[in-house]
């Protein structure tokens, strides 16, 4: 009689001490766990044996990357249910490793290890990015870029839709996404107060969304810069379709090898957390250093959540690995901390952070919506990193566990005069 699945649910609670709260599904088809709960589908041996080589979240990625695990059921629901158990509780697999201290626990470790079969680890998925020796170099941020956004342009295209806006989008109830992407691409013009004859710079321009609004709609001359061959290439051909290449140049550059300006203003959307902690302030100030007395700054980051040790901080290891390459978080004070440390002056931060956990529902919809041809443009481990990863962070937003900020901050010339209005976020009265 096929047992495997109750096997592995005892097991399992052995080492985790507590109860299971979703159910097994073992790949003899044995099933046992709460009735209704979604299903977490252990699809062969070579799934137990990730996990012993990789306790932790690193381990289940790999398993759900190479279809070894899979969820049956509410992914959203599968995930909070598991958060506090893996994500939260156990991080890297220390806890977990503490764990196997009690007897018990290591008994129900050997138990997996006979279940599991040969004892050599498997190999990672071909998506799993290979770990830097120097981080955030311009070799290295090149590499975790590419990684990240040379996938094609038409899976970006799937998820993302006709906007390729890869970034929290500024919603109205009601609203389609693509009319809350123009919300948030308006409302990023009207805080930086883009007007016709001006100069901007946007970093980490992405397809170009911000360019092409910023040069049809206001009227400004635009330099984007990429790190992305493939996003370059998409953009430049947008530009060219939106008969605005007089007024938009797209660059294969680093930001750090952007040596013309003064700008009137610089917008930075969803690039600064590729930054990383050691090159932050360098980043502030090289942007200031682009900007003219009275430029302004539109910052628009995630932020992590303070911890009271920030040496404590560790980067998440499946994000890590499949989808940012090399990217860090900070608290939003950090952040700010950092921007006037480099001579700006911050005038408003605006949180978001339900926007996207809600744009980011979207994307999942979207994708699974069309998942035969996500799988078809990318491969099947690529389509299940996107999946995981975008269903995660909505929840994560949800839950407050991180949180977006848009920072407007200016150069403010030693006059004073920063040319702002008297009252705060004028850009949100409709026009």
């Amino acid at each position: 009689m096929p047992d495997a699945a109750l096997r592995l649910k005892s097991l399992f609670e052995q080492l985790l001490g507590g109860p299971l709260p979703v159910r097994v599904r073992a790949w003899d088809g044995s099933e046992a766990g709460p009735p209704g709960a979604p299903a977490l589908v252990v699809r062969n041996r070579r799934a137990l044996r990730r996990l012993l080589w990789k306790p932790g979240e690193l381990g289940l990625a790999r398993g759900w990357v190479s279809g070894d695990l899979g969820v049956e059921g509410d992914l959203y629901e599968a995930l909070d249910l598991m958060v506090g158990l893996v994500w939260e509780k156990d991080g890297d697999g220390a806890g977990l490793r503490q764990t196997l201290l009690d007897p018990d626990a290591r008994a129900a470790a050997w138990g997996l290890l006979r279940m599991a079969g040969p004892p050599w680890p498997p190999a990672p998925p071909r998506e799993e990015a290979r770990p830097h020796r120097h981080l955030h170099t311009k070799r290295s941020d090149k590499r975790a870029i590419s990684h990240h956004y040379d996938v094609g342009n038409d899976f970006y295209e799937l998820v993302l839709g006709p906007s390729m806006v890869y970034s929290c989008a500024y919603w109205q109830d009601g609203g389609t996404l693509e009319e809350a992407q123009r919300d948030k691409l308006e409302l990023i013009s009207r805080k930086l107060e883009l007007t016709p004859g001006q100069r901007l710079l946007d970093v980490g321009c992405g397809w170009g969304s911000m360019a092409v609004h910023a040069a049809r709609e206001h009227g400004v001359s635009v330099v984007g810069v990429t790190l992305s061959q493939e996003q370059a290439a998409y953009a430049r051909k947008r530009v060219a379709d939106e008969g605005l290449t007089d007024r938009i140049e797209i660059r294969v550059q680093d930001y750090r090898d952007v040596a013309d300006g003064p700008y009137d203003a610089i917008s930075s959307i969803g690039m600064a957390e590729h930054v990383g902690a050691e090159r932050y302030l360098e980043y502030a100030q090289d942007l200031y250093g682009l900007l003219k007395p009275g430029g302004r700054l539109l910052n628009h980051q995630i932020a992590r959540r303070p911890q009271s040790d920030e040496t404590g901080y560790s980067v998440d290891e499946f994000i890590d690995a499949y989808v940012f390459p090399d990217g860090e978080l900070a608290p939003l004070g950090t952040t700010v901390t950092q921007l006037e440390r480099a001579g700006f002056e911050v005038r408003d931060v605006e949180s978001i952070r339900e926007h996207y956990a809600r744009t980011l529902r979207r994307w999942v919809a979207d994708l699974e919506a069309q998942w035969v041809r996500a799988v078809r443009l990318t491969s099947p481990g690529r389509a299940r990193v996107w999946r995981l990863y975008m269903a995660a962070s909505a929840l994560a937003f949800e839950r407050n566990r991180i949180g977006v900020n848009q920072v407007l901050a200016v150069r403010t010339p030693e006059s004073g005069a920063s040319g702002m209005p008297l009252r705060a976020r004028t850009w949100n009265v409709p026009a």
